[in-house]
């Protein structure tokens, strides 16, 4: 009987224990973006040169025409800033938009698209713009671009390149200052960056950039070095196999070839990828990005432009030709045969 009464407590203090013991949490899935103990595979090479599109096609003659291409203008049909509607979705600041015909203003052809900003305190931003009804989950940028001889623009809103984003624009209007969640936007712009006239201008190329894990509100700019602007002291989010490259700062009055390329990320992985071109050479390469968390946030717009918050100095002209958008890489333009 003893034997019993005992087992029994035994029995009694176990099932107490249990019951007072908190239940086992259930395991963490690991955060979207989070590294794996593996280390990641170096990323395919990216060609360079002529090693594009644009090689197949002299002049760019019927490129417009290939598979992989989305959209193409060298402004040849367009003789007045009004006429560029037949082909861009928007066009912004007319007045202050013309297209130029003068040989040295001109890439290849006979016509360019020049934007001005005319010396004022308030602000302004040339665009042309077209929107994509097929969004995609790899884009690239080409463009040939001139800035006029003593060019000077710095502040705030500083913007001078090409632009590839996804739903960053609702109904024609940009949501700046409204941070990416990896459910609503990103976007990456291949420009210069100028916060202040102490920065020779016009400021070293950089990706401005919108994506979930951008530091400040008005989103990040990417260096080729791997600084990241604002709080450079941070360490980069690229990863193991980033080649830093050294900073470039264009060259005006003189016409080059620009070139980006945003590939989106695998959802759940850190695979996405923004990559810059000039003259054909790899000038940067963002590895290891995070740009969206679900998989229907594609590309839907690509845009080129000039524009400042204030310029209060002088006007300022900048002149683009030859834009081509395509889903592989593009190139520099090849010369006509004679």
């Amino acid at each position: 009987m003893r034997d019993r009464l005992v087992a029994l407590a035994l029995m009694c203090l176990a099932g107490t224990a249990a019951l007072a013991a908190p239940p086992a949490s259930p395991p963490r899935a690991a955060p979207v973006g989070a590294s794996s103990a593996e280390a990641p595979a170096p990323p395919p090479a990216l060609p360079e040169g002529n090693a594009g599109l644009a090689a197949r096609y002299p002049g760019d003659a019927g490129i417009a025409k290939a598979p992989a291409v989305l959209f193409a203008d060298g402004f040849e049909d367009a003789a007045a800033p009004e006429d560029l509607g037949r082909t861009w979705d928007a066009v912004y600041h007319a007045s202050c938009t013309r297209i130029a015909e003068e040989p040295e203003n001109v890439h290849a052809g006979r016509r360019a698209l020049e934007f001005r900003v005319p010396q004022q305190a308030a602000a302004l931003h040339n665009t042309a713009a077209k929107q994509f009804k097929d969004e995609q989950d790899v884009v690239f940028l080409r463009f040939y671009s001139k800035l006029e001889k003593g060019f000077d623009m710095a502040g705030g809103g500083y913007h001078t390149g090409g632009t590839i984003s996804a739903h960053y624009y609702t109904a024609g209007r940009a949501s700046a200052g409204v941070r990416a969640d990896g459910r609503n936007k990103f976007l990456a712009g291949f420009e210069s960056e100028r916060q202040n006239r102490q920065t020779p201008s016009p400021g070293p190329l950089n990706v401005y950039c919108y994506h979930p894990e951008q530091r400040d509100v008005w989103g990040d700019h990417f260096f080729p070095t791997g600084t990241v602007v604002p709080f450079s002291s941070r360490p980069h989010p690229f990863g193991p196999h980033f080649v830093a490259r050294p900073d470039v700062v264009p060259e005006p009055d003189r016409w080059t070839c620009y070139e980006v390329m945003v590939k989106a990320n695998t959802v759940g992985r850190r695979d996405g990828r923004i990559a810059c071109w000039v003259d054909g050479k790899l000038i940067a390469d963002f590895l290891n990005l995070r740009l969206r968390d679900v998989a229907d946030l594609k590309i839907d717009r690509i845009q080129i432009g000039l524009g400042v918050g204030t310029n209060p100095v002088r006007e300022n002209k900048k002149w683009y030709d030859d834009v081509v958008v395509a889903t592989s890489y593009i190139g520099p333009m090849v010369a006509a045969k004679k």
